[in-house]
């Protein structure tokens, strides 16, 4: 028997990530002060444990003689394709305000002596929106809004895991959950059940389901709990991919690739080293400019694969990774050599490199001194995680980075399934492209929005206890039954070899190269293993309790996922994002650049949403037509009227 221990307000907030403590925060500043924040582990998230050489954070423009505005901004978002336009207009308006409010909370960004914000190009972005605070952005993000929530005294529930999604019987509105404290030693004790008018979900993206993961290891992800609860995905088959460290997981883009180093592989023993680039490239120009286009280009894009482009850089890592089995390294130690010769050729370099080069006074000897001079804190960045780029070359992979899809949500982030609200990287929101930095954004926006309808339309108490159980009694009882079972098993526990076949499943067939016949057989095998997953692990302890609700989370997603993107496939559609759809299982190169079918945006698959719901155990799968940008009627008296009798928080 299980002794559960109860709570009930009117918001529930899961997730300690920046998108979810602005959710908080911009709560309890609207007077709905009735809230409680539950977390896996504070500070675990990608927000606290993520960033790149100089992160982003993508805004309106802000300052300087280029004109800019909402709907330029909200525009650029829209053409990222498969994005619907009045979410896009919604993040390009709330930009500012979120952007300030973190500006007067501390986060450090950098302005002049007139107090303007200067800003710069970041990928797919064309008005130089893009501004930062160093390589840890979002964590500083992370810092300034925790402080606030501890100095609001909000309440938070830590080290509890969620397991479950609970809903009214019709499953069109959630009204609860529960979690499992995993600091209580005995399991049958361990369970928390809360009872809550709305759900602020910001638990981030799927990062458990890979193998080759820039995500932060604590970043888990637990969006195939929303799936069981009945929410619908959109844009699962658009997540992002780029080359980053292994070791220490970090994207190795801006600096790290306009210093120009060089790439090489070696075999599983790290012998046998060879410069594995140089067959593919015509000449020394090409190539390094190629690797220099790396930094702001990062994300893999087949688009830019021919003509010698800076995605061909990831199909060749990839390929001497998954088709030769060779281990593959970045040397910051040695220049990119040329017929035979370690040496760095500045009169040989495009012009376009040489001008940044020389305009960031980095024309030093060695790719390890020129990115000293550029951006000193990348290098001390790996040195206090115990590398030395100096003296060693960092291993790297074709790594799983951002997911632009997820649960889908309305212009108040509320998601189909009613009451819940998916913030941060956890709401589909994006399309196939989006500018570096507006996911940090997007979560900021989300967060703020979803306080605002929650503390308009639906600050109601919480449910009398007794109606709560009979209601939500259909979900409860299955969850303990199923914790009875895996502590009570007695099986041999096959935890992580479970956790290891999904990740595999998912980087084979999930990643940039997706060949139609291997999506197939996954997405059957993955079907499979979560009919089965029951029996494929157990528990002895709190701790293995929760990570048997992990698992068959993740065994779920990446069964979805994996659905949705041979969907994709079966609709016709063709390479695009940061993926390439293949029938050709060797992936022969050269040649792989003119044989990519890319796509025209001319198919319904293509041109619109998918989304992929999960209904009484079976996928179904839907196209959803693009909203455009929304005409505004911006009449001072309407808008103002509108206002002041509350009409304009709407669905």
């Amino acid at each position: 028997s299980f002794s559960v221990k109860y709570y009930s307000l009117n918001t529930l907030i899961i997730g300690s990530g920046a998108a979810s403590l602005n959710a908080a925060v911009s709560l309890h500043s609207m007077n709905q002060k009735d809230i409680l924040i539950v977390t896996t582990k504070w500070g675990a998230g990608t927000s606290n444990n993520a960033g790149s050489d100089k992160q982003t954070y993508y805004k309106l423009s802000l300052c300087g003689r280029e004109p800019d505005s909402v709907k330029a901004m909200a525009q650029d978002l829209f053409n990222g394709r498969c994005m619907h336009g009045d979410i896009a207009l919604c993040e390009a308006q709330g930009s500012v305000q979120s952007f300030i409010k973190l500006v007067n909370l501390g986060v450090p960004f950098p302005h002049d002596k007139y107090g303007s914000w200067a800003g710069y190009k970041t990928d797919n972005d064309p008005k130089a929106r893009a501004t930062s605070a160093g390589p840890y952005t979002s964590k500083m993000m992370f810092r300034v809004l925790s402080d606030e929530v501890k100095k609001r005294k909000i309440k938070v529930l830590d080290n509890h895991h969620f397991v479950e999604q609970l809903t009214d019987r019709d499953k069109t509105k959630v009204i609860g959950a529960i979690a499992i404290d995993t600091k209580i030693k005995d399991p049958t004790k361990a369970f928390v059940l809360i009872n809550a008018v709305n759900i602020i979900l910001g638990t981030g993206g799927p990062g458990d389901i890979y193998a080759e993961s820039v995500y932060p290891l604590s970043q888990t992800g637990s969006i195939g709990i929303a799936f069981r609860a009945g929410a619908t995905g959109q844009n699962l088959t658009e997540s992002q991919f780029g080359i980053a460290s292994l070791k220490f997981r970090w994207n190795l883009s801006g600096s790290y690739q306009q210093v120009i180093p060089r790439y090489i592989s070696t075999d599983i023993r790290e012998r046998d080293e060879k410069e594995f680039l140089h067959d593919h490239f015509h000449d020394y120009k090409a190539l390094t400019k190629a690797i220099f286009l790396k930094g702001y280009q990062w994300p893999f894009d087949p688009a830019k694969v021919s003509g010698s482009g800076s995605s061909l850089i990831d199909l060749l890592v990839y390929k001497e990774k998954e088709v030769k089995g060779r281990r593959v390294f970045i040397d910051f130690r040695r220049n990119v050599s040329w017929k035979g010769k370690d040496i760095f050729l500045p009169g040989e370099l495009d012009p376009e490199v040489t001008n940044y080069l020389a305009g960031s006074g980095s024309m030093q000897t060695t790719p390890v001194e020129r990115l000293i001079s550029m951006n000193s804190p990348a290098v001390e960045l790996y040195r206090e995680h115990g590398i030395d780029l100096a003296s060693e070359p960092v291993e790297i992979g074709i790594c799983a980075q951002h997911n632009n899809g997820g649960l889908k949500g309305n212009i108040w982030w509320e998601s189909d399934l009613k009451h819940l609200f998916p913030v941060g990287e956890v709401n589909g929101s994006h399309g196939v492209y989006r500018p570096g930095g507006s996911a940090l954004n997007s979560g900021q926006v989300g967060g703020s929005r979803a306080a605002e309808f929650i503390s308009r339309r639906y600050n109601q108490p919480a449910l009398e206890r007794d109606q709560f159980i009979e209601f939500s009694k259909d979900n409860i009882y299955p969850i303990l039954e199923l914790s009875d079972y895996w502590l009570s098993s007695g099986k041999k526990n096959l935890n992580k070899k479970t956790l290891s076949e999904i990740r595999q499943r998912m980087s084979g067939a999930g990643s940039i190269i997706r060949y139609r016949q291997k999506v197939s057989e996954a997405s059957a095998e993955a079907s499979l293993l979560y009919k089965n997953i029951k029996e494929r692990v157990s528990a002895s302890s709190t701790k293995e309790l929760a990570e048997c609700f992990r698992i068959s989370d993740n065994c779920l997603t990446h069964f979805i996922y994996l659905e949705a993107i041979k969907a994709y496939i079966e609709k016709n559609g063709r390479s695009r994002g940061s993926y390439i759809i293949t029938q050709n299982d060797d992936l022969e190169l050269p040649g792989i650049s003119s044989a990519i079918d890319l796509c025209m945006y001319d198919r319904d698959a293509e041109s619109n949403i998918l989304e992929v719901s999960f209904r009484k155990g079976k996928v179904a799968i839907s196209i959803e037509k693009v909203r455009e940008i929304p005409f505004q009627n911006l009449w001072f008296e309407k808008v103002w009227k509108d206002y002041l009798e509350d009409n304009y928080i709407e669905s």
